[in-house]
């Protein structure tokens, strides 16, 4: 199943599969349960890849009201997915793409995936409460995650492209939790953010974004 994250977890989807076979990956590729683990190098480059871009406005300061678009790619074949989002946070939710999949529902904040073929993807649309506001004056915080490829009792290796976009000058990143490492890249300009990352594990981060105004 996959859902989304809990509490103000709020930039992220939480993404499940089972492939059908594994053999090409190395125990050492596969984290167990509370590990993460970030890859140099993807072992299965072809495998499950998630992207989100989040935009933020000038008014996403003030009310914490952000538009965010989630694509996941190359999934793995599964009977039913679940994708679940924070009820007390998501104010819209729209299916604006998908393809190998069966059937597709949804109610007020759940997108339910049925007949899931190997190398479907689905992207979705949504509004979100998704921009907090920290302890430290101007700055503010966009929760990553939790990210997650499970494979029975442990995660398979999996890539997310995480983009955050804002008007020129509005914003500037402070930092960002992962820093940059192997397996982990981090771009930003007056505009936006992007963190890259490959990682085996439960994955959990967040971009801290300075006023510039």
């Amino acid at each position: 199943m996959i859902k989304h994250y809990a509490q103000c977890l709020t930039l992220a989807l939480a993404a499940l599969g089972l492939p059908s076979v594994v053999t090409a990956l190395d125990f050492s590729d596969i984290a167990k349960e509370g590990e993460l683990i970030y890859l140099a190098k993807h072992p299965e480059p072809n495998s499950y890849h998630y992207e989100s871009n989040v935009f933020l406005t000038e008014s996403s300061l003030q009310d914490g009201l952000v538009s965010l678009s989630t694509c996941h790619y190359r999934l793995d074949p599964i009977r039913k997915v679940v994708i679940a989002f924070n009820p007390d946070r998501l104010q819209s939710l729209k299916v604006e793409s998908h393809s190998g999949i069966e059937s597709i529902s949804q109610d007020q904040h759940r997108v339910t995936l049925t007949n899931v073929k190997r190398g479907a993807q689905v992207c979705i649309g949504l509004k979100s409460k998704a921009l907090d506001v920290t302890t430290e004056k101007g700055v503010y915080k966009l929760q990553a995650g939790p990210l997650m490829r499970r494979y029975f009792d442990g995660y398979l290796p999996m890539s997310a492209k995480l983009k955050v976009s804002w008007p020129s000058g509005l914003l500037q990143m402070k930092s960002s939790d992962p820093t940059q490492q192997p397996g982990v890249s981090i771009q930003s300009d007056p505009a936006g953010a992007e963190m890259l990352i490959t990682f085996a594990g439960k994955f959990k981060g967040h971009f801290a974004l300075e006023d510039r105004r």
